[in-house]
């Protein structure tokens, strides 16, 4: 058998042969070669099992599954034909850029402090190529942070240490489904730091009928699911309803129905950061960046009551410590807004 790789990558393969060539010819031109990808095609109807098994490189090897059982359980398969000291999640239709492995490599090799990186990335729609919507400047800190209000990676930028992704068990849970991910980086974040190189180097294809868009009741469930056991140290008893409303307001992005929730919102988010500064070792600029990403999200809660006329601008105002960092220029703007569409949807 050759030697072991320093990378292996996981994934999972359904009727993807129109796109899946383009990634792995990303996968090829890779600057580090030390790296294989184990394909588990889940029992596809086109020719995506046909593609992956003739791949001209050896480095690709195809799992065939006998029957259909979903990425996740997909993905887990892949894990246990894994050799490498690290493990690449990519999905069939995103694509890396020349230099990931060998810049995430370099980074968890100097960092054994850190069990997951992933990476900023690029999204490619039909409008063309974008940078995601995530924070441009990070670190551990802050992406702690984030995982208590919102998914601040994206799956197919990450990369895992080997030994802690095989002590997981599952390594991603079915059960968590659509929210697999921001399930598994809260359940790494047990074994070390989760970080991000905030340069991108995936790209990720967004398409208009993914599983975010068809299923978003279930992965908003799931999502509450994973942060109410997170902000049960934090809340108590009240991690369920604190979890709720950060999904649904913080996360999902759904205007608050009135003055009231936005108040107990604006409570619990004062509550969390708090708490979660008091636990961490934060030095000046991850609380600088803490502070800024804290302004940022609530600004946006607040933006979107205004703009949907569920709460005024005295409820913005009024909500709490959280809401004073947001211009009242532009929650103005904003409030305005949210009188003048009922008069709009009416003409």
């Amino acid at each position: 058998m050759t030697p072991a790789p320093v990378v292996s990558v996981v994934m999972a393969a359904y009727n993807g042969a129109r796109l899946i060539e383009e990634t792995l010819s990303s996968l090829s031109r890779q600057t580090m070669g030390a790296w294989e990808a184990i394909v588990v095609d889940d029992c596809s109807t086109d020719d995506t099992r046909a593609v992956v098994a003739g791949w001209h490189d050896p480095r690709v090897r195809l799992v065939a599954l006998p029957r259909n059982g979903g990425p996740v359980r997909a993905r887990n398969q892949a894990l246990t034909h894994a050799r490498g000291r690290y493990i690449a999640a990519l999905d069939q239709d995103d694509l890396c850029h020349p230099d990931r492995f060998a810049r995430q490599v370099a980074f968890l090799d100097a960092a054994p402090e850190v069990a997951l990186l992933g990476t900023a990335t690029q999204v490619l729609s039909e409008t063309g190529l974008t940078r995601a919507r995530h924070t441009q400047v990070t670190t551990p800190a802050l992406v702690g942070w984030q995982l208590r209000f919102s998914n601040p990676l994206v799956w197919s930028s990450v990369m895992v240490r080997g030994e802690v992704a095989r002590a997981l068990d599952p390594f991603t849970r079915p059960d968590m489904l659509y929210a697999e991910d921001f399930d598994l980086y809260h359940r790494v974040a047990q074994h070390g730091a989760v970080a991000r190189i905030d340069e991108p180097l995936v790209t990720y294809r967004s398409h208009a009928d993914g599983c975010s868009q068809r299923y978003e009741d279930v992965m908003l469930a799931s999502a509450e699911r994973v942060l109410s056991g997170a902000l049960h140290e934090t809340f108590g008893g009240m991690a369920t309803d604190a979890a709720r409303l950060f999904v649904r307001h913080l996360m999902h992005g759904a205007p608050v129905p009135d003055g009231a929730t936005l108040g107990r919102l604006a409570a619990l988010l004062d509550h969390a950061r708090l708490r979660y500064l008091a636990t961490t070792r934060a030095d000046a600029t991850d609380r600088r960046l803490i502070a800024r990403e804290t302004r940022r999200v609530w600004a946006n809660v607040l933006r979107a009551g205004l703009r949907h006329a569920t709460i005024g601008l005295r409820d913005a105002i009024a909500a709490g410590p959280v809401a004073s960092v947001a211009r009242v220029d532009r929650l103005a703007w904003s409030r305005m807004i949210g009188q003048v569409r009922p008069w709009l949807a009416a003409g």
